[in-house]
């Protein structure tokens, strides 16, 4: 995985840098004192990782984040715990808290590796597949077998036909992962596969006689615009 690191103290600068070379797995392609040298170079140069101090000139971490429509996989780190909270809208990857051990930096780095295998990957057939953790499995589902996915406070629930799959990735991991038309979010916990709708009456979705989903108020227009557009 290539990564980069954007931290302003030359001490944590190093500590990265140095976890990063004994990790093996990581290719580290620049160290950034600011956040603003760092939009430069991912504009021409994108990674599949960033180590993302909060505390920055110029622009914060987070402010970073929330101008990036596209960001890749984040690991925070910052010396104070009270951004753990708000970090986690912006769905990182980890929250290190400095200082950190060799230990909890692996710990971190294989969340990501294990986001990476989640990824959508194109079959030979050309049928686009995702793969789910499931235990201690890797389950392999067509995407386009997804009646929908909703969210619940430790987990999201990937539901098909045949079977429920439980995640431990927020729904927003999945709302970017599924960057087709025919997947939507029509409330804060769910997102909907609009090829399976049966009818819609007022605010509720029939994906069957038995499946039903409320859509919620601010999604409403904007969805109904949608499929009758």
């Amino acid at each position: 995985m290539h990564c980069i690191i954007i931290e302003d103290q030359p001490p944590a600068q190093r500590i990265l840098k140095k976890y990063i070379e004994d990790m093996g797995t990581l290719k580290l392609q620049g160290v950034f004192s600011d956040a603003i040298q760092a939009m430069d170079c991912l504009k021409t140069h994108p990674v599949d990782l960033m180590f993302l101090d909060i505390h920055l000139p110029k622009i914060s971490g987070i402010d970073f984040l929330k101008s990036m429509a596209h960001p890749p996989q984040v690991i925070l780190t910052t010396a104070f715990s009270e951004y753990a909270l708000e970090s986690y809208e912006f769905n990182v990857v980890d929250y290190l808290l400095k200082p950190f051990s060799f230990q909890r930096f692996v710990k971190a780095v294989s969340k990501a590796v294990e986001r990476n295998r989640l990824l959508l990957a194109q079959s030979p057939g050309g049928r686009k597949e995702i793969y789910i953790k499931s235990g201690y499995e890797l389950v392999k589902v067509v995407i386009d077998n997804i009646l929908y996915i909703s969210s619940d406070a430790d987990y999201t629930e990937i539901v098909t036909p045949e079977k429920k799959y439980l995640s431990n990735e927020p729904l927003r991991f999945w709302e970017e992962a599924f960057q087709q038309p025919h997947f939507y979010r029509i409330h804060r916990s769910h997102i909907i596969n609009t090829s399976k709708i049966k009818k819609l009456v007022g605010n509720q979705i029939y994906l069957s006689d038995s499946i039903v989903l409320p859509i919620g108020r601010a999604y409403k227009e904007d969805f109904v615009k949608r499929i009758l557009y």
